[in-house]
């Protein structure tokens, strides 16, 4: 790995995501050697992933260089690798581009899409986890109109442009906004000798509310905003197989979709090495206890989407969002530095800041503690905390000029084929 030897205590951190990125923030200009290790070069704002998806974000903007935020931070290495297998015993870890060890290692590997099993689903629907996720499904969205233009045979046009989305909560409400909004703005004008009325965006939620986390106002409204677009809501319905070509569930409705994107779970982005008790296997997260340490290794800490700190209030963990994992990295940060010195040290405890969704133009749905509301008051407070959410002052002010030229002009400019996406069909396809 070439990184040098140092006096300082070594502090490895897997992972650059939100929590990763908060506990390298909070170790910076300390006295400690701080390598930070990503299969990425880039740290992902994944709430907006879904604008990449459907033309109205380019990923740079939402993307910003790991390297860059840290150039001038001495005693900071940040290496691009993959992770193979932690050596808790050695106190080290093997990577793709050599072994490295460690005084205190922090896990914040996040999260990544859960298939529950499903090895069908897994291969033919589409994932939103990451940029090129997040590209392929915008090239897959593009590419099928083109081909609806070119085909002659109508049931065969109506499966291309048919978008199942299975997962009713931020990720999935989000999307099925920003696609009818398409729908309603773009498309016809892109294609116009397409009859766009025949495209149809459902939303498939297996449970009898979308949002499910956040309050039942906020539900019910989210729902008739979707509504109200044109989206199909379906509750209470689960998708059991997908095949390429036709979407099973376990009601009466099945659906021939050449585009499925599944949004309907995630789970923790496991790291081999650590012994069974220290996981939870069906949820792929790791115990820790209230200061982020992993079970019976003092100078081993998870962070984020992978951590799971179980208690009576939590008894499967914090909910695997940016806040718990930004709030996680810097108090974490703090903890490793009073252990340093032989301090005191203080348990985690997750501050609710509250829950927001957009469902298209003028339409959002915002729970804070003290106040709930929803509509344009709504919206605009999802866009300021998202935006000023974001790092780095090209990236704001990008996509805060994006965002005013699609509010005026009701266009998205990036819906741009930049690398082809072919699907993956099965042999009876």
């Amino acid at each position: 790995m070439n990184i040098p030897q140092s006096s300082f205590p070594r502090v490895v951190i897997i992972g650059g995501g939100f929590a990763g990125l908060a506990a390298a923030k909070g170790l910076e200009k300390q006295e400690l050697q701080v390598v930070l290790i990503d299969k990425h070069n880039y740290h992902t704002f994944q709430p907006l992933l879904y604008q990449v998806a459907t033309g109205g974000l380019e990923p740079d903007s939402i993307a910003f260089p790991l390297r860059k935020r840290f150039n001038d931070v001495e005693n900071f290495y940040f290496r691009l690798a993959n992770v193979i297998k932690i050596n808790p015993d050695k106190n080290g870890i093997e990577t793709s581009i050599g072994n490295i060890d460690y005084d205190e290692l922090i896990i914040a590997t996040g999260s990544t899409t859960n298939f529950f099993g499903n090895t069908n689903i897994q291969k033919h629907t589409m994932e939103m986890k990451s940029v090129p996720q997040s590209l392929n499904i915008r090239s897959l969205i593009l590419e099928n109109f083109e081909e609806a233009l070119l085909t002659s045979n109508l049931e065969e046009r109506k499966a291309l442009m048919n978008f199942v989305i299975v997962g009713g909560g931020p990720t999935g409400v989000e999307l099925a906004g920003a696609l009818a909004e398409m729908k309603k703005g773009i498309l016809p004008k892109d294609y116009p000798d397409l009859d766009i009325r025949q495209m149809h965006i459902n939303l498939i939620q297996s449970s009898g509310e979308i949002l499910k986390g956040m309050s039942a106002k906020a539900s019910e409204k989210a729902e008739d905003f979707l509504i109200k677009l044109g989206v199909n809501v379906w509750k209470n319905l689960r998708v059991l197989d997908y095949d390429g070509k036709v979407v099973t569930t376990n009601g009466e409705d099945n659906f021939r979709a050449e585009t499925v994107i599944w949004a309907a779970g995630v789970k923790g982005e496991m790291v081999d090495g650590l012994q069974a008790e220290c996981v939870i296997e069906r949820a792929a997260r790791i115990k820790v206890n209230e200061f982020n340490q992993v079970v019976n290794h003092p100078n081993i800490y998870a962070i984020g989407d992978i951590a799971c700190m179980a208690s009576k209030e939590n008894p499967y963990g914090h909910p695997m969002m940016a806040q718990p994992a930004i709030q996680q990295g810097k108090l974490l940060a703090k903890n490793i530095l009073a252990k340093l010195a032989n301090k005191k040290q203080n348990a985690f405890i997750y501050n609710d800041k509250g829950s927001m969704a957009t469902i298209g133009r003028n339409k959002a749905v915002v729970d804070l503690p003290k106040w709930k509301f929803q509509g344009v008051f709504a919206w605009f407070v999802w866009m300021f905390v998202h935006l000023f959410s974001l790092i780095g002052f090209r990236n704001r002010a990008i996509v805060f000029l994006n965002w005013v030229y699609n509010y005026i002009r009701f266009d998205r400019e990036t819906r741009l084929i930049i690398r082809p996406f072919k699907k993956k069909h099965s042999a009876n396809s």
